[in-house]
């Protein structure tokens, strides 16, 4: 098949007019990746094979390695609406499912104060196309983790507030989750790995079965048959946890994200940036990979991805320092720690890169003076 030949996967659906505007489209800068194409191909074919169908996906490696661009490219792939949710420790059983709400009287609204006026209304306001957790971030223009602290204070203050036991009229608003479960949408589902609640980890893997099903306060909603999970979860450091066995274990295929080779790496950052000289830039992706592999082997936090490249290289582009721009851009990207510094800054020198920067500096500078007028 051919990049711009679609993978449709049930060819007679309609999307609404607003579910076309979530599938991801992809920019000219789009490069296909070997686990991109692998991925799709893999899931067109086993799509209608029953149990060998493959519709949960892992990928795990560093922040920047493009595992979120991946999963949007999947979206494209597909012709399937992208949305997200992006997992915090203190997540409980109403952040995957939903949460009931009371309709509070416009008496009582008025005595709220501004941003609990904003919210309520917003959320009587809705369409039911988009999920709490959306409004709320949309109308308040925060996180989802502060979306969901939030909303769970308003719960308390209404029922705090109702003490002269009148009658209260409630609505069901799903999560994000839920709504591309039912729906049929593909759903990147960052960082499960950090969800400290066995139960939330339970509901999660209920969900992600072939056949699966989500039981709601109003209702049982299966999965649709186009839904595709993406889980991205960053590779492991000390002291953090591993993903839930159980969770991987719904899992149907899996990638490892490291860093591209360096000739990919110059291509995107060539087509990202528009910054031509292959000389820099090959020094450029040296100096990121072995950051990268520096990082990873000192259990320093901090990773050097195509995000730091991408970046470095624009702002040479630009007339930056080479070198300084190498801190602001990379180096403090990973860590700010001196002693962490001081390891990265040795493997560079130990490698000869410092000294090739340099050199490919001088001579970049030259270039650039031979061309202005």
């Amino acid at each position: 098949m051919t990049e711009n030949e679609k993978y449709d996967l049930s060819p007679e659906r309609q999307l609404t007019d607003a579910e076309k505007k979530l599938v991801w489209k992809k920019p000219s800068t789009h490069m296909v990746s070997e686990e991109e194409q692998r991925i799709r191909k893999e899931i067109k074919r086993n799509w209608n094979r029953g149990e060998m169908k493959i519709a949960n996906i892992l990928l795990e490696g560093d922040a920047g390695s493009g595992k979120t661009q991946l999963a949007k490219a999947l979206s494209a792939n597909f012709g399937l609406p992208y949305t997200k949710v992006t997992c915090f420790a203190d997540m409980d059983k109403s952040d995957i499912i939903g949460a009931i709400l009371p309709v509070i009287s416009s008496e009582r609204l008025e005595k709220m104060e501004p941003a609990d006026q904003t919210i309520w209304k917003a959320l009587y306001e809705s369409d039911g196309f988009q999920s709490i957790a959306e409004i709320v971030m949309d109308a308040l223009g925060i996180t989802q983790e502060q979306a969901a602290l939030k909303m769970k204070q308003l719960l308390k203050l209404a029922a705090a507030e109702n003490t002269e036991g009148e009658p209260i009229e409630y609505r069901f608003y799903p999560s994000e989750i839920v709504r591309a479960y039912q729906k049929g949408y593909l759903l990147e589902i960052q960082e499960p790995n950090v969800i400290r609640d066995a139960a939330v980890l339970m509901a999660l893997n209920s969900a992600l079965e072939l056949d699966g099903s989500i039981n709601l306060p109003t209702e049982i909603i299966r999965r649709h048959p186009d839904f595709i999970a993406v889980i991205t979860t960053n590779r492991s450091y000390a002291g953090t946890r591993p993903l839930n066995e159980a969770l991987r274990d719904r899992v149907q295929h899996t990638e490892k994200m490291d860093l591209p080779t360096k000739e990919i790496m110059i291509e995107r950052v060539i087509a990202k940036t528009g910054f031509q000289d292959g000389k820099v830039l090959g020094i450029l992706a040296d100096m990121i990979m072995v950051l990268d592999r520096t990082a990873r082997a000192n259990a320093i936090k901090g990773v050097a991805g195509m995000r730091s490249f991408f970046y470095w290289a624009d702002a040479i582009a630009g007339g930056a320092s080479a070198k300084e721009s190498l801190y602001h851009k990379v180096i403090y990207k990973i860590t700010t720690d001196s002693e962490e510094i001081k390891l990265l800054e040795e493997a560079l020198k130990n490698h000869g890169l410092f000294a090739s920067l340099e050199e490919a500096e001088i001579e970049l500078k030259k270039n650039e003076n031979l061309t202005t007028p």
